[in-house]
C-alpha cells in the first residue's frame, strides 16, 4: 500500500496522494499566493497575516519550503499587477519593501525572475519624471570608466552587446567574359566587367561590455572599445524591444545600438535623462 505524500495515511495501490488531499493542497497554494499578492501592496498587520498564512499552510499540507516559495510567487505577482497598471507609485514601492522586510526576503530570492529589478527600474523612472536624480544603485569594486566631476551613475547594464551600422559594397551582374589572342603573350578580354555596385547596410557586432547611464552621458566599456556619448550630441534615440539605438550629431557618425535585453527601461531611462540634461 502506498502512503499519501500529503496526509501520510494509506493512499491505496499505485497511488501516492488522495484525490481530496491533492485538491485541498492545490486550493491552499492558490489561496496563499492570492493573500500575499494583496497584502504585499497594502498596509498589513504582519503578525496577524503571518498567522493566517500558517493556518492556510497547515490545513493544505504545505510545508515550510513550499510556503516560502509561494510567498515569493505572490510578491512577484503583486509587482507584475502593479506595473501593468501605471508607473509604480511611491506608496506601492514602500508597501512592497515593507513586506520584503517583514518576511526577511533577500534581494536574490525576489530577483530570481527579475521582479526586484523591475521594481528598482520602475522607481528610477518615477524619480526622473518627478524631477529627482535617482541614487538607488550601489557598485561594488571599480567602475570601468571615469565619471566627470558632479556626475551621478544612474544605472549600469552588464553584458551589453554593442553594434555599429556598417556599409558594404558588392557587385551584381558581373562577368569574366572571354579572351581573344591578338599577339604572342598578349590577350584582349572581351566583355569583362565587375557589374553594378550595390551598397548594403548592416549592424555589425563590435564588442560586449558595460553600458553606464549617468545624468550627463552614456559610457560604454568593452574589451576592445570604450567611449562616452554626451546627451546633447545625440540627434535621435531609436527604441528597440531589447535595447536602444543612438545617432550622434556628426557627419561621419555611424548609427550605434546597445542590446541590454530591456528595451522599455533602457529607452525611457536614457531619453528622460537626456531631456533632463537639456533643461
Amino acid at each position: 500500500m502506498g502512503k499519501c505524500q500529503l496526509c501520510g495515511r494509506d493512499a491505496g495501490l499505485f497511488r501516492n496522494r488522495h484525490k481530496e488531499c491533492n485538491e485541498k493542497h492545490e486550493a491552499g497554494c492558490k489561496r496563499l499566493v492570492a493573500l500575499v499578492r494583496q497584502a504585499a501592496v497594502s498596509p498589513t498587520d504582519y503578525s496577524t497575516f503571518s498567522h493566517q498564512l500558517k493556518e492556510v499552510a497547515t490545513s493544505s499540507y504545505i510545508n515550510t519550503d513550499l510556503m516560502n516559495n509561494l510567498i515569493i510567487t505572490g510578491w512577484e505577482e503583486a509587482v507584475a499587477a502593479s506595473l501593468d497598471k501605471d508607473v509604480l507609485s511611491s506608496e506601492t514601492e514602500h508597501a512592497l519593501m515593507e513586506f520584503r522586510n517583514a518576511f526577511a526576503l533577500s534581494q536574490e530570492q525576489l530577483d530570481h525572475h527579475g521582479a526586484y529589478s523591475r521594481v528598482a527600474k520602475a522607481a528610477i523612472i518615477r524619480d526622473i519624471l518627478e524631477g529627482k536624480l535617482p541614487q538607488r544603485i550601489q557598485i561594488e569594486g571599480t567602475l570601468p570608466f571615469n565619471l566627470q566631476k558632479g556626475e551621478t551613475l544612474i544605472w549600469l547594464f552588464t553584458s551589453v552587446k554593442y553594434y555599429e551600422q556598417r556599409s558594404r559594397t558588392h557587385y551584381v551582374g558581373g562577368s569574366h567574359g572571354f579572351s581573344v589572342r591578338v599577339a604572342k603573350g598578349l590577350y584582349y578580354r572581351v566583355g569583362g566587367f565587375r557589374g553594378d555596385p550595390v551598397a548594403t547596410s548592416q549592424a555589425v557586432h563590435i564588442d560586449t561590455g558595460y553600458l553606464g547611464v549617468t545624468n550627463r552621458h552614456l559610457y560604454f566599456a568593452g574589451a576592445a572599445k570604450a567611449f562616452r556619448i554626451r546627451y546633447d550630441k545625440v540627434v535621435s534615440f531609436m527604441p528597440y524591444t531589447d535595447g536602444i539605438g543612438v545617432q550622434r550629431d556628426a557627419m561621419t557618425a555611424k548609427p550605434q545600438a546597445f542590446v541590454t535585453e530591456d528595451g522599455w527601461f533602457t529607452y525611457n531611462l536614457i531619453t528622460n535623462l537626456a531631456q533632463r540634461a537639456a533643461a
